[in-house]
């Protein structure tokens, strides 16, 4: 009796394995498979997006080519979330969980969630809108205020999802922020940016003269070759922004592609601080 019971189950296991142990199998590579297939389209797609942005010399990243990479990592997740949720259920399914017995607990476990899971559902909704609003992009050099931090969040945006937004800083650091803390944006990069540079000089200089030498500095800048490829059009001079009994600061500003502000000005300020010199004009840039 105990052989033909033993013999019945090990006979009634291989029927599930052939059959419902199958389709889990099935189920887990396919999905395996279809995680592979939409990275690697989600890869190419990028990769395509970069390699338009390499071949571009007008703009260091078009504002459409920074929301499609952004929106490419958005649908990558919300595609995968959703399989491995219905692979997940249709495994339970064979595994002889009956789900529509589930429908009650599940009820009051959402229930429960629901309120654990608030901030979740803020990032989420927080994400959705920071991105069909175009508010930055992959690329964007961006500086975040942030809930609860007297602090801002300040770097270059390497990925943005539904749920949080990835910098990295001048330093090198990773600084993750969920979406739903995120309290003002500032994008640093949109369209174009501008390197303003003050310029210090004696009170007792001739003003027409460090006029004449700022005008010759930004003319030889946008010719440089090197520094044309950054700047959109030729550094202008504002005149007198501040006087003091003894030194008076004068502005330049240089309109540049998004995010290279900081590279120009640094640039501008060598030249001009050796412009200067040259003059015999102590003050430096």
């Amino acid at each position: 009796m105990q052989m033909l019971l033993a013999a019945s189950t090990a006979s009634d296991f291989g029927n599930w394995v052939r059959s419902s142990g199958l389709e889990i199998v099935l189920l887990i590579v396919g999905a395996m498979l279809f995680s592979r297939f939409v990275t690697y389209v989600r890869d190419r797609v990028t990769r395509r997006i970069d390699a338009g942005f390499r071949s571009s010399d007008s703009l260091v990243r078009s504002e459409a080519a920074k929301h499609r990479h952004a929106l490419v990592q958005v649908l990558t997740w919300v595609v995968l979330s959703l399989v491995y949720f219905l692979v997940g259920l249709e495994v339970l399914q064979r595994l002889g969980f009956q789900l529509g017995g589930l429908v009650a607990p599940a009820a009051v476990l959402g229930a429960a969630l629901g309120f654990g899971a608030q901030r979740i559902v803020q990032d989420l909704l927080a994400g959705f809108f920071l991105i069909t609003e175009k508010q930055y992009g992959y690329g964007d050099v961006v500086r975040i205020a942030v809930t609860g931090s007297s602090q801002d969040a300040e770097g270059t945006v390497e990925d943005v999802t539904l749920r949080i937004t990835t910098l990295r800083n001048a330093d090198g650091e990773v600084i993750t922020v969920p979406n739903g803390q995120i309290v003002k944006v500032i994008n640093l990069s949109k369209d174009w940016a501008r390197a303003a540079i003050d310029v210090p000089v004696p009170a007792s200089a001739d003003i027409n003269r460090v006029n004449e030498i700022l005008h010759e500095v930004g003319s030889r800048a946008f010719a440089d070759r090197k520094l044309k490829s950054l700047l959109l059009d030729e550094p202008t001079v504002m005149g007198v922004e501040n006087l003091t009994v003894d030194q008076m600061n004068i502005k330049m500003v240089a309109r540049t592609l998004p995010g290279k502000q900081f590279e120009v000005g640094r640039e501008l300020r060598v030249r001009v601080a050796a412009a200067l010199r040259r003059e015999g004009l102590s003050e430096t840039a």
